[in-house]
């Protein structure tokens, strides 16, 4: 039995409609950057109606949101919430789904080690958010291609921006399948991804309103921030590689767990 081919066709689906959606969401965020972009004064006037605070938790302060990138770092949070949750969904569903549905029976009694099954159904849910990272990135540069309106672009800061966004899904992943593996039962891996993914956010919004530096080690909101890139011209390195360690040691971890893991069947 290929538990991979069989991971894959069950995240394939799930991965195509994450794709279409976060296509959706570009192209609605790219629609409107010619409007917004031929009167700058304008733009200035609607932004400055917001609140600090708001302007402040979304990312929208320090940067000038009439330019290509500038503008796309506004879409990018939002780009990044639906990759969180994404990811979260796969981490706290890939290896919980078959304790929940009751049917642990028919895959742990099959000729195969536990830690194969891990590693198996830990590359089919990579495979998945690949896809849609895939679909990120050309739903990006198709965008920016036809609504620049004609606005200057480098297409290496774009790179750059986009390149750390596998990462940043892999946190969520990685931590997902920790505490599925540390909870009793996963009964709603949506409940528990939402809550993961958005609890993440919140704590980089809280961070960004009240200038907490140390409470942003915590959430790779912080880490890979989209304005903070535009600004200095990339990502902190050290926060880079906070982020790759969590990686490991929660996925490492969520292995040996799982191999220890008393498993209950429908018998």
């Amino acid at each position: 039995m290929n538990i991979y081919s069989r991971e894959v066709k069950k995240k394939l689906k799930s991965a195509l409609i994450w794709s279409f959606s976060i296509f959706l969401l570009i192209l609605l965020f790219m629609v409107m950057y010619p409007g917004f972009a031929t009167d700058e004064t304008i733009f200035e006037m609607v932004m400055e109606n917001y609140p600090e605070v708001m302007l402040k938790a979304m990312g929208m302060t320090g940067v000038n949101l009439a330019t290509v990138i500038g503008y796309f770092t506004f879409c990018m949070l939002f780009t990044q919430i639906c990759l969180a949750v994404q990811g979260s969904i796969y981490g706290f569903s890939i290896l919980s789904e078959e304790e929940r549905d009751m049917t642990a029976d028919f895959l742990l009694t099959k000729p195969i080690k536990r830690s194969k099954a891990f590693i198996a159904k830990l590359f089919a849910a990579v495979t998945g958010l690949v896809i849609t990272n895939a679909a990120v990135w050309g739903s990006t540069f198709l965008t920016i291609t036809v609504f620049s309106d004609g606005h200057e672009y480098e297409p290496v800061m774009f790179v750059k921006l986009l390149s750390t966004l596998i990462l940043f899904q892999l946190f969520f992943l990685g931590i997902g399948m920790l505490i599925s593996v540390l909870v009793k039962k996963v009964r709603s891996a949506l409940s528990y991804s939402m809550g993961l993914a958005f609890g993440m956010y919140i704590i980089s919004a809280t961070a960004s309103i009240i200038g907490e530096d140390r409470i942003s080690y915590i959430t790779p909101f912080k880490y890979f921030e989209p304005n903070a890139f535009v600004l200095e011209g990339g990502y902190d390195p050290v926060m880079t590689i906070i982020c790759g360690t969590v990686i490991v040691v929660s996925i490492t971890t969520a292995f040996f767990l799982y191999n220890r893991r008393n498993i209950p069947t429908a018998s």
